[in-house]
């Protein structure tokens, strides 16, 4: 039962990804061929390479990080946010790594919606590409199903239901927690980074959606919503 699950263990996460490159003209024919191949059959037949690869953040091949949150509960019953971003992946994943040689992160337990679909895979692959080791919780291979320490609100959420999806935003509606789309939603966020030049503004968005997330996985224990706190340092 997730009520058994030690709340203090929990490493609420979210990450906000984009292209690598801000438009189409800006990747090499090699590129640009890898895309066309990988994509063609996700596209309809009127949609070329090109007017597909803003879909190319979603993608850990051909998309890069920019914004990792993180959240964890605090004895006041409060998630202490903190965040890395930047222009560059590397430093922000070197960043990142650093936090797992904290004692009380050694048996940490990784959260987050569609995680196991998106988040956890997209982080483990971008620090292979960036030629490092991903941290050990993100290290999934010759671990038995029951070892690998993942929670995934979207996977508690199905209940065997393996073909429903349901959004972070419809999850906290029916749970009663303040949405996390009040300004953007993840559709915005390569035009505010490339075209905005707004990365403190993907931020606030990226920490909105690991409060809520937090908040969710409490509502599934049945339990109180959590308060930020302010303090990040």
């Amino acid at each position: 039962m997730i009520q058994n699950i030690p709340l203090e263990r929990v490493l609420f996460l979210d990450i906000e990804t984009v292209p690598q490159a801000g438009s189409w003209d800006d990747l090499s024919e090699t590129e640009q061929y890898l895309w066309d191949k990988k994509t063609r059959f996700q596209r309809k037949e009127d949609i070329s390479a090109e007017e597909f690869y803003d879909r190319a953040g979603i993608m850990a091949e051909f998309g890069k990080i920019i914004c990792i949150t993180i959240g964890m509960l605090e004895k006041n019953e409060t998630l202490k946010i903190k965040s890395f971003s930047g222009h560059d992946e590397k430093k922000l994943l070197q960043e990142f790594g650093e936090i797992f040689n904290s004692p009380r992160l050694h048996n940490v337990i990784l959260c987050a919606h569609n995680g196991k679909e998106f988040d956890f895979p997209w982080i483990a692959r971008r620090y292979l590409i960036n030629g490092m080791l991903p941290p050990a919780p993100f290290q999934m291979f010759g671990k038995k199903p029951w070892e690998v320490p993942h929670i995934d609100t979207m996977e508690l959420w199905k209940f065997g239901d393996y073909k429903s999806f349901v959004s972070l935003e419809l999850l906290a509606h029916v749970f009663g927690i303040p949405t996390p789309k009040d300004d953007i939603d993840g559709s915005m966020v390569s035009s505010i980074y490339y075209i905005e030049k707004d990365l403190q503004r993907i931020v606030d968005y990226c920490e909105k959606d690991v409060l809520t997330l937090a908040n969710i996985f409490r509502r599934m224990r049945q339990e109180d919503l959590l308060k930020r706190n302010i303090n990040l340092d």
